[in-house]
């Protein structure tokens, strides 16, 4: 046996270094700062100790903070995205385990050479780690890292404490299950999986029922993590999503209440999900690792049919839940089913290791080189598709939404996945723009961010206390469940927003982002200023500086990219367009050329741009 084969023997260095070399890869692709949807949120609730939103995530919290104040290089939100790294990475040598214990016995039923199971495991958990989507929750801060890490553990642990019949295993299962619970209400995708290696580990239904009962107590201590929310929120952090400081905002913040109206919403958008599922899975793989994973389970199923079993269970359970959730980022959500893959996926590299060694004749160290070589195919697939180096698309769109407003302003805003999450991190974390009240208007439907604003902005909160009363009363019975009257709230509601723009522009400039609807400023006019629009009474022009804006290239299509860029354009559109409705065709024509430099496939820019030659 060579070297390189005696050190792959070894029971954890082969894991080490498939995550080392992960590693390098994920802090090479990196996002350099903060990122879209909840980024900025997180990294302000970690830097503050608050409450994120639904299901809470207190042990994300709890991680991230102690992460957050290790002294190294870069802003907070760069460290939080090397933690996802460390954590993905971390993850990866777990999985190795489970790898490793998936294979145990498949090996010697084979009778394929023991020396290529390290490598067939390494292999396997290399297509995972740069399968696309788990690869991409090694760039940026998020809770699947973490979520990536608990479901490593206890896939571990469940695994050798089925095959050891050891019931401190299982204990330690049982706590690490319970503990993933408070990063991330979907490891209950695993119960299912978990439950049916346990049963027939122990052998009976009344022997499974009384095992079970005996694990309880160290499962509810890893629950215990949740405690906390009402703590935390009891003491008003000025992030406190939900205020689950009562019994009954905290379960409603643990189920996701608010969400619900989007799970198991119809058989139509099952299928639609399903489909893309079942179209985009074996790009993950790079195709090969998919039709491993096929072989994989199939060996497994015939010679080691209940680990086939349990992560089969696994796999189903995870792909029907995330199908019957109706939302448009919904990759993360098949993570466990991908795991499974990739387990799989090195059972199958074990069988095509055999066929090289016995029936091609290559020697067992190279056969077990090309199978680790194997494992960095969906590297190269998806390097230019996932990499985050050069994307500052959030950080420089947020910082020009900032330069776009005045001194003091007040912003009415429905942009959370570009730049309200990340303007928490501007003005909390970063300490920069405190000026700006920036609000939330969908987040106004909610009584903790009514409280938050009042925290922020007492002053400004005491003018519009009338509307926030009335409105404030509706919206209490629809928190509680008690009938109420849709348009009475909802009249309130737009009543409320309106006394806020009428209100602050008596003392502060007032501002809104394209989105928000015309029944909020009905009888005023928006003046395009940068990015977003101040409303003034008169209809006198408002001659303002043209801004033009210059943001990074980062010019990878994509859902949020390419809605960035689309913005911009816009931006660009209703200066336009409100300069040339006062005769300044010049002004204009330099307004849509600018659009159409940030938005090139607009037709409606060019149509304009078009018309004034």
């Amino acid at each position: 046996m060579t070297v390189l084969s005696r050190l792959f023997r070894h029971p954890l260095l082969p894991g080490i270094a498939v995550a080392a070399c992960a590693f390098v890869v994920y802090l090479r692709t990196l996002m350099p700062g903060i990122g879209f949807i909840d980024s900025g949120e997180l990294v302000t609730v970690v830097h503050t100790l608050g409450i994120a939103h639904p299901t809470g995530y207190p042990l994300f919290t709890l991680v991230g903070w102690v992460f957050a104040h290790i002294p190294f290089g870069g802003e907070e939100a760069f460290r939080l995205n090397v933690m996802a790294a460390v954590l993905c990475a971390a993850s990866l040598v777990f999985y190795y385990k489970a790898a490793l214990a998936t294979m145990a016995g498949s090996a010697r039923k084979l009778q394929v050479p023991g020396e290529l199971v390290p490598f067939a495991a390494a292999g396997g958990v290399l297509f995972l780690a740069f399968s696309r989507t788990f690869w991409v929750q090694a760039l940026a801060v998020e809770v699947y890292s973490l979520h990536l890490l608990m479901v490593s553990l206890v896939l571990v642990l469940v695994l050798h404490a089925r095959s050891q019949r050891s019931m401190v295993l299982w204990v330690l299962a049982a706590f690490m299950l319970g503990l993933s619970f408070t990063n991330h209400m979907t490891t209950i995708l695993l119960v299912p999986g978990v439950l049916y290696l346990y049963g027939t580990s122990v052998g009976s239904w009344r022997g499974m029922a009384r095992g079970v009962v005996r694990l309880v107590p160290a499962f509810v201590l890893g629950l215990s993590v949740y405690l906390y929310l009402p703590l935390r929120a009891s003491a008003s952090p000025l992030c406190n999503w939900g205020d689950p400081s009562s019994v009954g905002r905290l379960l409603s913040h643990l189920s996701g209440k608010q969400y619900r109206v989007w799970i198991f919403s119809s058989s139509d958008v099952a299928m639609k999900h399903l489909g893309a599922f079942v179209q985009g899975i074996p790009g993950e793989f790079a195709v090969a690792g998919l039709l491993l994973g096929v072989i994989g389970l199939v060996v497994l199923w015939m010679k080691d049919r209940q680990v086939a079993v349990g992560t089969l269970i696994m796999f189903v359970v995870c792909v029907l839940y995330a199908v019957n959730y109706d939302i448009q980022d919904i990759d993360s959500y098949y993570l466990l089913a991908y795991v499974c893959v990739g387990l799989w996926a090195g059972a199958g590299l074990l069988v095509v290791g055999g066929w090289l060694v016995k029936a091609a004749g290559v020697p067992r160290v190279g056969a077990g080189v090309v199978l680790v070589a194997v494992g960095f195919l969906p590297c190269v697939v998806h390097y230019g598709d996932v990499d985050e180096s050069s994307d500052h698309l959030v950080a420089d769109y947020t910082a020009n939404m900032f330069a776009s407003v005045q001194p003091g302003a007040l912003v009415l805003s429905y942009q959370w996945d570009y730049w309200v999450s990340a303007s928490y991190y501007v003005q909390e974390v970063r300490q920069e723009r405190r000026d700006v009240l920036v609000i939330d208007k969908e987040l106004l439907r909610r009584s903790w961010y009514l409280k938050e604003l009042a925290a922020k902005s007492p002053a400004f909160m005491e003018k519009v206390a009338t509307e926030v009363e009335l409105f404030g009363r509706e919206l209490a019975k629809f928190e509680a469940g008690v009938p109420y009257d849709g348009q009475v709230i909802e009249a309130r509601y737009v009543g409320m927003i309106r006394a806020m723009i009428v209100q602050g522009m008596e003392d502060r400039p007032v501002y809104v982002t394209p989105e928000i609807e015309p029944e909020f400023t009905v009888g005023m006019v928006r003046v395009p200023e940068g990015l977003a629009m101040r409303v003034v009474r008169d209809t006198m022009f408002h001659a303002t500086a043209f801004l033009e804006f210059r943001p990074r290239p980062f010019r990878r299509s994509g859902r949020l990219e390419d809605m960035i860029w689309r913005l911009y354009g816009n931006a660009g559109l209703a200066r336009g367009d409100y300069y040339l409705q006062h005769g300044l065709a010049e002004e204009a024509k330099k307004a849509y050329n600018w659009g159409i430099s940030m938005d090139p496939t607009s037709v409606v820019l060019r149509s304009r741009l078009s018309g004034l030659r």
